[in-house]
């Protein structure tokens, strides 16, 4: 007698981890795109803003050169006051990149009062939101702000000496981008500090503070008498502000240079990891009270 045929059952095939990956990038890129559309919609703040920020330049110009006409010297620890002055205007730029304003007071606030809850409930990242909507923020300001400081680089043109090379330009622009993952990442693990402390907004404007005068946004780190100067080179926050303008001057170049930007690359990275460490160790404490 024939045994009856066997029925043959395949095993379902695990959807591939790849279509996840897609997934969760489109998820990001609309929230991106929710975000800059909301971002534009302030676009005449966005400009005033903008235009109202230069003023204090005129002051910051004003000043240096009766620093330089009292000290009676054309250089001041390797700048010429031309470069002094094109230094000041490109940590601007720097600053358009790395500054977040807003971030770590938002992280800790969300702790304090429940909405932190929001992101547990839903299928979204919180960390990986902020990003996307941080994006959108920059994108947005650097397009309303283009055409104002494209017209105060073309009025102070006579402190710069030209665009620098194709090679110095492309470093320029990765050290940007880079000097955004690092200001993102440092503000967002000061945020978590909302875990721990009730009430942090006395820390966060001290580390703000010290935050913008150690990145070398007030002047060059090279002006600072050692080993200060030294110290605080060694820190990532020269990279929020001192090293892009620096690398735009020519002032680092050859394996310099690309040993900087592996090195900033590296706290970028650094700081992801700070960031998530301590927002998974900050979510065993969190106990979603408010909201």
């Amino acid at each position: 007698m024939t045994p009856p045929d066997t029925l043959s059952v395949t095993p379902p095939v695990p959807a591939p981890a790849m279509g996840g990956l897609v997934s969760t990038v489109r998820k990001y890129v609309r929230i991106l795109r929710v975000s800059l559309v909301e971002r534009m919609t302030y676009r005449a703040d966005f400009l005033l803003g903008t235009v109202l920020r230069f003023l204090p330049l005129i002051t910051t110009i004003l000043l240096w050169k009766a620093i330089y006409e009292g000290a009676g010297q054309d250089n001041l620890a390797g700048f010429k006051y031309r470069e002094m002055i094109a230094y000041l205007l490109l940590t601007h730029i720097s600053r358009m990149f790395s500054s977040m304003p807003g971030l770590a007071g938002g992280i800790a606030r969300e702790v304090r009062e429940g909405t932190l809850k929001r992101y547990l409930i839903q299928p979204v990242d919180m960390i990986g939101y902020l990003l996307s909507y941080r994006i959108a923020h920059k994108v947005a300001y650097i397009t309303m702000s283009f055409l104002p400081y494209g017209l105060l680089f073309f009025v102070c043109r006579g402190y710069f000496d030209g665009l620098p090379d194709p090679v110095t330009l492309a470093a320029y622009g990765a050290s940007l981008i880079l000097s955004f993952l690092v200001g993102f990442y440092f503000e967002a693990a000061v945020g978590m500090v909302g875990f721990w402390f009730l009430e942090v907004t006395s820390l966060l404007y001290i580390v703000m503070t010290l935050n913008f005068f150690i990145s070398g946004h007030m002047l060059p780190l090279d002006l600072l008498p050692e080993p200060w100067s030294s110290l605080l080179k060694a820190l990532p926050f020269q990279y929020m502000a001192y090293f892009p303008a620096v690398v735009f001057l020519g002032k680092v170049t050859g394996w310099a240079l690309v040993g900087h930007l592996l090195l900033e690359l590296a706290w970028a990275v650094g700081f992801m990891l700070l960031c998530r460490t301590l927002y998974r160790l900050g979510l065993k404490r969190y106990s979603a009270y408010g909201g």
